[in-house]
């Protein structure tokens, strides 16, 4: 089951890179609904359902929350680390600011490409802890995927006249959460170590959302019906926990 969920996450890849070759209007619209669905994902199924996984309390927190801090501050490290903070100077500003003759968008496209790894590994992971959980995680890799294919392919032909290293990087970073996925399926993890996991991925999930996703959506088109289609992504999400409840 975790690895069917994460053939969507392929597909959705494949499209948002397929956008960047050739569509880019409306673009805002897609974001601003993946961030209200990434959002809604972390606070209203991977939060409590990770708190429900472990009791665990150290120095008197819980846990998970433990993990969903250190996942935000993490993401947040690495982007600085290997420089792949989106800019928005330009309305699709591509996902790395410019470094040489276009090395720094391999690098950025070679860090997408492990971030998705990690992504079909939590959705193989999240499969363990209940076909529930499993669901909403393979649902918010999926959202975002989108814009991991739209800026992995723009960040690999940055400065380049020959697309073939980025077609070849976006068609790794499709396959990447197939392959986390299967990983994640054969792992087998106990629920002190999965509650936590799952705090962590929220955090990862909320900072991209917050950090990345969102604001690209709102950088220049106007915003309300961008925020309408964010409120449409948590409505759906809201509804959908409470009928699976």
């Amino acid at each position: 089951m975790a690895v069917l969920a994460s053939v969507l996450a392929f597909v959705m890849t494949l499209a948002g890179g397929l956008a960047a070759m050739r569509i880019r209007d409306h673009r805002h619209l897609v974001l601003g609904l993946a961030g209200g669905l990434m959002l809604g994902v972390v606070a209203f199924d991977l939060i409590p359902e990770s708190l429900e996984l472990t009791r665990h309390r150290p120095l008197g927190v819980p846990a998970p929350m433990i993990g969903f801090a250190a996942g935000f501050v993490l993401l947040h490290v690495v982007e600085q680390a290997v420089a792949i903070h989106r800019a928005h100077e330009a309305e699709y500003a591509p996902h790395v600011h410019a470094h040489g003759a276009g090395s720094g968008g391999l690098l950025a496209a070679s860090a997408l490409v492990a971030h998705s790894l990690v992504d079909g590994l939590s959705i193989g992971l999240g499969f363990q802890s209940g076909t529930d959980v499993g669901v909403f995680v393979a649902l918010a890799v999926v959202t975002h995927d989108f814009a991991d294919g739209f800026n992995t392919f723009t960040a690999a032909s940055l400065h380049r006249t020959d697309r073939r290293p980025a077609v070849l990087l976006l068609l790794a970073d499709a396959a990447a959460p197939v392959a986390g996925a299967a990983l994640g399926t054969l792992a087998s993890v106990p629920d002190a170590v999965l509650g936590p996991y799952l705090g962590l991925f929220a955090g990862v999930l909320l900072y991209l959302a917050a950090a990345e996703i969102l604001p690209e959506a709102h950088s220049v088109h106007p915003r309300i019906m961008t925020l309408g289609a964010t409120g449409l992504g948590l409505l759906a999400v809201l509804c959908t926990v409470g009928l699976a409840g």
